[in-house]
């Protein structure tokens, strides 16, 4: 079985509650997944950042980061999906990534990547920086319609959590 394989098997595990053979799994997998992570094919990187979140393995959070950070938009990608997947109801994961996340969409030259990190930052805490930052990309006309459109609704959906506030 291949990385890919086993965080498939590791994403039906997490997805159907079965919390023992997923630890069995993560155990198993874990030198491997570092392994890739540090590979020179950022194929490999890819796979690696993305089998994080599918392994719902929280304690590779520092990892998770410098897939962030990646030369390869595919590993950046990667990691901003397992970002995703981790902090789906557990803000903490895009709270604690959020000066990262906000840098990645504002200056990152890949419009994938940027709409990667705007979809993350939905699952995070409705803070105001956030907020104003996607609001200001919803009304640049510089920016890629899709772009515009993601950041827009995150913003309001972001704006409608924090309440009569935000």
């Amino acid at each position: 079985m291949s990385l890919f394989e086993a965080a498939a098997k590791a994403d039906e595990l997490a997805q159907s509650g079965a919390e023992r053979e997923l630890a069995t799994l993560r155990q198993q997998w874990d030198d491997e997944l570092e392994s890739a992570a540090r590979s020179a094919d950022y194929r490999e990187r890819a796979v690696a950042y993305r089998a994080i979140g599918q392994f719902r393995f929280r304690q590779k959070l520092e990892l998770l980061r410098r897939g962030l950070d990646d030369e390869s938009p595919a590993a950046r990608g990667s990691a901003l999906l397992s970002v995703q997947l981790l902090s789906k109801g557990s803000p903490g994961v895009v709270n604690s990534m959020r000066p990262q996340l906000h840098s990645i969409l504002s200056t990152d030259g890949n419009q994938a990547v940027r709409r990667l990190a705007i979809i993350g930052l939905r699952n995070g805490s409705p803070q105001r920086e956030t907020i104003v930052l996607l609001n200001g990309l919803a009304e640049d006309d510089e920016q890629e319609a899709e772009l515009r459109k993601a950041a827009r609704t995150v913003a309001a959906e972001l704006k409608k959590r924090a309440g009569p506030k935000g």
